[in-house]
């Protein structure tokens, strides 16, 4: 049986593999999601940039739930 180990740390956190979403934009760029964490969005006119952008909001919106003591779900 596998188990989810116990996440506590935004370390922890940081390393779960989150899946993001790229869609390309009609005028150029990329706005990415993460849909696991409600909320969580950016945007980037490269896919670099977008990937670089949507990793930073991870991090940011992690550190926010961890200081709230919000629920954290994981990954679908």
């Amino acid at each position: 049986m596998k188990t989810i180990p116990t996440l506590k740390t935004l370390e922890d956190y940081l390393n779960v593999n989150y899946p993001i979403t790229f869609y390309p934009e009609e005028e150029g760029g990329y706005t990415v999601i993460i849909q696991d964490l409600p909320g969580c969005i950016s945007t980037g006119e490269t896919l670099q940039e977008a990937m670089d952008n949507i990793l930073d909001a991870k991090q940011q919106w992690l550190k926010t739930a961890i200081q709230y003591q919000d629920s954290i779900p994981l990954p679908a």
